[in-house]
């Protein structure tokens, strides 16, 4: 690699990746902080590789097929333990952060309609948002709507989806723009089903094939008024009388893979022979 080892945490390249814990850090520089092998391996694997990538020597010596992946313009430098936690957000880093070049304009329009999409209404925890994210690209969604809430382009979410974050086209509005957006998506033939903790339908009693946008609310609040007025339907999962609600990441599993339940469901039942 032809450099001295980074030893120092004054070092320009971390104070560039310090930076990008920060909105406007990642704002002005277009690019996001990955760390951990496991979210570099991933954004390799989706064809984002980093543009640099700063790693302990043991690190290295672990993993030379990563290495040999980059590409030859990927910056790749030797750091000490301490210059890798000095640069990354979590307490004990695994030996490796790096940084992809992304493009964040202030809000993204959804290019149409979705087929499968989800809303969530101004969803604060980056936890919540990131484990979402990882729901619902394995549930097959096609689309994120945020109204506001966690930047899903922060380190944390960013963990927290195992990489989903990087594979999803995410638009984030302003909630007072999100009742206009829904109104054309309903135009353009889009069912959407809010979401309620009590006083809904059972969420397995609707249909869900065709177009649909499927809309979360915050975690304490639930889904606001003017996004509620919109809905084709309300739904809500049925729970015993010793919890009151479910955790918005948690309620989401059986929401979002209703619809793949429903397409299994049907295929079986179309394989098995009759009387």
């Amino acid at each position: 690699m032809g450099f001295e080892p980074i030893s120092s945490r004054r070092n320009p390249l971390v104070k560039g990746l310090r930076e990008l814990h920060h909105p406007a850090g990642r704002q002005e520089q277009q690019r996001l902080l990955l760390e951990g092998t496991h979210l570099l391996r991933e954004a390799l694997r989706l064809g984002h590789p980093p543009d640099l990538l700063l790693a302990t020597a043991p690190w290295m010596a672990r993993h030379t097929e990563m290495l040999s992946a980059l590409p030859p313009a990927t910056l790749c430098r030797e750091a000490s333990a301490e210059v890798i936690e000095a640069a990354a957000t979590t307490r004990h880093p695994d030996g490796v952060v790096g940084t992809i070049p992304w493009a964040l304009p202030g809000q993204l329009l959804p290019p149409s309609p979705p087929g499968f999409g989800l809303l969530l209404d101004n969803v604060q925890d980056p936890g919540n948002l990131g484990t979402l994210l990882r729901t619902a690209l394995a549930a097959g969604v096609d689309q994120v709507w945020l109204g506001e809430g966690a930047d899903p382009w922060q380190p944390k979410v960013l963990r927290a989806s195992s990489g989903a974050s990087l594979a999803l086209p995410i638009g984030r509005f302003s909630s007072g723009g999100l009742p206009g957006l829904l109104r054309q998506a309903k135009a353009a033939g889009t069912r959407l089903l809010g979401t309620v903790v009590e006083g809904g339908a059972p969420y397995w009693s609707q249909d869900w094939q065709g177009p649909i946008l499927l809309m979360l609310g915050n975690e304490g609040a639930g889904l606001g008024r003017e996004l509620l007025a919109e809905a084709d339907a309300l739904l809500t999962i049925p729970l015993s009388s010793g919890v009151e609600s479910l955790n918005v990441a948690v309620a989401a599993g059986p929401l979002l893979l209703e619809r793949r339940r429903q397409q299994l469901g049907a295929g079986a039942s179309a394989q098995t022979p009759g009387p």
